[in-house]
């Protein structure tokens, strides 16, 4: 497949040599080749039968991390067994919460290490090939409203909350 969607664009990982697509536009990015009926409505990803979902996510990275710089451009010194670590400790305050959607919300604003934190971890509608394998599987799992347990990809530990 060479084909990439308008605005696709095919880039190389300097960490893992793999190749991986990214729209600059949105800033999205994806190591599975975006398909043409991947468009832009309503702000995320759309899969060609229409089966979305709308997820919060809280991403911690590690040194293994495949970019290990949060989205401040700030390098990440800490393990995976400490990502692991900080990461246990969010989920039990979310886990205590009693608002689980807001507090979710608050807590990416103050610890995740990607920009959607700044959304409250909201990553939009998305369909099926738009994100990274375990995250989209463990995303689809999830019934709306249903919090994750650790979820690992490339890019780090994540929690994710369905909200749609």
């Amino acid at each position: 497949m060479s084909d990439l969607p308008p605005g696709w664009v095919k880039k190389i990982s300097s960490r893992t040599g793999k190749e991986y697509y990214i729209d600059p536009v949105t800033k999205e990015s994806q190591w599975e080749h975006p398909s043409a009926t991947n468009n832009k409505p309503s702000g995320g990803r759309r899969a060609a039968n229409g089966d979305q979902v709308q997820v919060l996510h809280i991403l911690v990275k590690h040194t293994g991390s495949r970019n290990p710089k949060n989205y401040k451009g700030e390098t990440i010194t800490r393990s995976k067994a400490d990502a692991r670590l900080r990461l246990d400790d969010i989920i039990n305050e979310l886990e205590n919460a009693k608002d689980l959607e807001s507090t979710f919300r608050r807590i990416a604003k103050d610890k995740s290490d990607c920009s959607s934190g700044q959304r409250g971890g909201d990553l939009g509608m998305f369909g099926h090939g738009a994100m990274q394998k375990a995250f989209e599987e463990a995303s689809f799992a999830l019934d709306v409203n249903e919090m994750s347990n650790v979820v690992d990809s490339d890019s780090g530990l994540h929690v994710i909350l369905r909200i749609a």
